[in-house]
């Protein structure tokens, strides 16, 4: 599911702050918190990858179970 979002400018005499703000579920989602420090890859000039520094471990573990082995009654 996407969440359309503007970029915002902030234009200054002599410098540019540009501006993305996450929607709340994202950040949520995500367990973002204040003033964490992320770092932004340019992909292509259609995607940003935003990585973090330091990732929450997850609420769940998921564990992979193995294949089950069949036995064939060759």
């Amino acid at each position: 599911m996407g969440y359309p979002t503007k970029v915002q400018l902030i234009q200054r005499k002599e410098s540019q702050q540009w501006y993305i703000n996450f929607p709340a579920a994202i950040a949520q989602g995500m367990d973002f918190s204040k003033g964490e420090d992320v770092q932004w890859t340019i992909a292509d000039k259609a995607h940003l990858i935003l990585s973090r520094n330091q990732v929450p471990p997850n609420p769940i573990e998921i564990k992979k179970n193995p294949p089950s082995s069949k036995k064939s009654n060759a």
